[in-house]
């Protein structure tokens, strides 16, 4: 090392490691709804921890750790008010909510990634499955709990959602299937934009009424329609586009291409698959989300994991799709487009 260069220091290091202390005091705050409430009425601490039921020796460090991780202000007063991003994104009572991810990752993840070595020297799920349980069965068997999965997948896909609704070349087609719908934003976010499209939204049965629900709330309930059924044991409906939204995902490398000969068999000569996700970097060096989502995958799944475009694109023309590209969506999403 030169002797004018600088040393390296640890604090990226350390800022890393114990990374997991600035998370778990985000999702707390998401938890009990302290964005929410500041939303109506920024407070003083006092206030606050009545309010919040918070006991004393916690709270001043707990509110000024969100002041100093930017989510909350301060001002002379002692007065504590939401930070612009957290005002947007983390007030339930805004549609641009995106807070049910988080706290799913609070309820489920949290804990389960406590185990993410075990996983990497197993190679085995590490979340429900240890207790022999189905994930998805688990979650869909209870209403209560597949409500807030399927609004917490709508909260973290809303902006890709939005950008695919704008940014697709949808003039020269009549109609879209949403496969693996959930509670139907990408579908929504579609028919929003482009009035001239019907679309159907594509998932187990369960997902039904909540899907409904949604589609009534936007005003689109005429043009987007639900249909039952798993697309490992039946043909996907026929559409001029099919769309797998933060679906490809979930599955090993069969399953995938089983899902896109699927997309294949379901559309017309000149209909179009759209794949998104957090798609990966060809070089794999930076899109850290995206590789973090693997390893979530890994954790979550039997054999799912992310993937480049150049992956993602060779299983396409596997299928039989002839033209293929990847545009970007925002943040760490990207979409892939197979045209038959």
């Amino acid at each position: 090392m030169d002797s004018h260069t600088t040393p390296p220091t640890p604090e990226r290091i350390l800022q890393t490691g114990m990374g997991f202390w600035a998370s778990k005091v985000l999702l707390s705050a998401v938890e009990m709804e302290l964005f929410t409430e500041l939303a109506k009425h920024p407070e003083d601490l006092d206030a606050i921890t009545g309010r919040m039921g918070l006991h004393p020796r916690g709270a001043r460090d707990f509110l000024d750790a969100l002041v100093a991780l930017g989510f909350l202000t301060r001002n002379d007063k002692g007065i504590y008010t939401n930070g612009l991003e957290a005002d947007l994104y983390l007030d339930k009572r805004k549609p641009s909510y995106v807070g049910g991810i988080l706290e799913m990752a609070n309820h489920r993840l949290y804990p389960f990634w406590g185990h993410l070595t075990t996983a990497l020297r197993t190679g085995e799920q590490q979340n429900e499955a240890k207790a022999e349980e189905d994930m998805f069965a688990k979650l869909y068997a209870d209403p209560a709990k597949l409500k807030e999965f399927l609004h917490a997948m709508s909260g973290v896909s809303r902006g890709a959602n939005a950008a695919i609704a704008r940014r697709f070349s949808w003039e020269g087609y009549q109609t879209y299937l949403d496969a693996g719908t959930a509670q139907g934003d990408l579908a929504a976010q579609i028919a929003l934009v482009n009035p001239h499209l019907k679309g159907i939204g594509f998932d187990l049965p369960e997902v039904g009424p909540i899907f409904e629900d949604y589609m009534e709330e936007c005003g689109i309930a005429d043009r987007v329609s639900f249909v039952g059924g798993s697309f490992f044991d039946q043909p996907l409906p026929k559409a001029d586009v099919v769309l797998y939204g933060h679906i490809l995902h979930d599955w090993d490398l069969e399953e995938k291409k089983h899902l896109l000969r699927a997309a294949y068999e379901a559309l017309p000569d000149g209909g179009s698959v759209i794949v998104y996700d957090a798609i990966i970097d060809d070089d794999r060096r930076q899109n850290a989300f995206g590789l973090l989502m693997s390893l979530n995958m890994l954790v979550e799944t039997q054999g799912g994991f992310d993937y480049t475009g150049a992956d993602c694109q060779s299983w396409m023309k596997e299928a039989g799709f002839q033209e293929t590209r990847v545009e970007h969506l925002m943040g760490p999403d990207s979409m892939v487009i197979g045209v038959k």
